[in-house]
This record gives C-alpha cells, structure tokens and sequence, in this order.
C-alpha cells in the first residue's frame, strides 16, 4: 500500500495549504471511512470543474487546484488523493474512457480515484462534480459515479494506479487556458490497452 500514500510532484500531499485542509476535515470525523466521504465531498462540491464553469487557470497540482479551487476530473482526483494520503488512507488513480459528445468518437479519459476502505477493500468515488444529469456519491459498497458506460468505444478500466497517467498530466500542462484543453483531452485507444 506504500506506492498509494506516496507524495510526488503532482500530489503533493505535504504542501502546508494541503495538509492544513486534510487535518481541518479530518478534525470532525472518528473513522476512516468518514474522513474519506468528508474528503470527497469536500473536493467534489467545492472544487469548481473548469469546463462547466469556464474557470481558468488549468491546474494540475493538488495545491494549485486548491488554490485556484478550480480544475479538470483530474486535477480534481490529484487533490483528493493528496487530502487522502495526507489523513493516511491509500488512494489511486482510475479512468474511463467516454464519448466527448455522447455518440461516438472523439473519445477521452476520464479520471476519478480509488480509495481503499479497511471494511470494504478498494471503492472508486468520482468526485468530478455534480450537476444536472450527473450524481457522483460516496455510498459504499454500491459505487456511484458520474458516468456509465454507455457506447462500443466507451471503456471503464479497472486498473488502480498509484500514480496520475503521464499522458493527463502532461495534457494539463500543456494547456493554458479551460478552453484549449476541450480541444486536447487525454485519449487511449481501447487496442493500447
């Protein structure tokens, strides 16, 4: 389990403003379990999605996208893993893959987190961001996430990574503002899998 509370580059879990947050939310909650819900819920209804908000700049970094408070499904992961691992509880990375316009190609990755419980094992939350048509919640053992898989090119892998794939961060980086991301999301075809 050590690989998922590692602190890196983009998890940043030691950054002060991170760890001040993880131990505030952490403060009010006895389990593990509820710090995790607090934690998702937290990073879900208060970290605005870039896109649905035309929010700028494009974050990365778990304590960028804290103190923007905006970013992309994975940045938003980034940092609810750093709060996670900052209150000690395993976290990794998880993606789909979905239809940009919900009928086909372009496609790209989704990303959303994978948090391992003591009583239940690994459980995926996606804390994205609700809005109209989308309820993410954190409800173990059932998982709720924001999206299905609904199309033949559409694909929810099951890989737990300890790390954000290269390829997103690398595509957050390049991107400068909400809007040139939408044309350069981060895609793997179903073959490279």
């Amino acid at each position: 389990m050590k690989e998922y509370l590692q602190v890196t580059e983009v998890i940043d879990w030691q950054h002060s403003t991170v760890l001040e947050l993880a131990k505030k939310i952490a403060f009010k909650h006895q389990t593990l379990e509820a710090i995790a819900k607090a934690c998702f819920e937290w990073v879900r209804d208060e970290i605005y999605h870039s896109s649905d908000y035309q929010m700028n700049p494009v974050t990365c970094r778990a304590s960028d996208v804290l103190k923007y408070k905006t970013g992309y499904c994975y940045a938003k992961s980034h940092l609810l893993a750093a709060l996670l691992r900052a209150n000690n509880i395993p976290t990794g990375f998880c993606y789909q893959r979905l239809s940009i316009n919900d009928n086909g190609e372009p496609y790209c990755l989704h990303g959303l987190n994978a948090v391992y419980l003591p009583e239940i094992g690994w459980y995926r939350v996606d804390a994205r961001g609700n809005r109209s048509g989308i309820d993410a919640q954190f409800v173990p053992p059932k998982e709720q996430l924001a999206y299905k898989i609904q199309l033949p090119g559409e694909a929810d892998f099951q890989n737990i990574l300890s790390e954000p794939l290269l390829l997103v961060v690398e595509a957050l980086k390049a991107s400068s503002t909400w809007d040139s991301l939408l044309l350069n999301f981060p895609d793997i075809s179903l073959e490279d899998v």
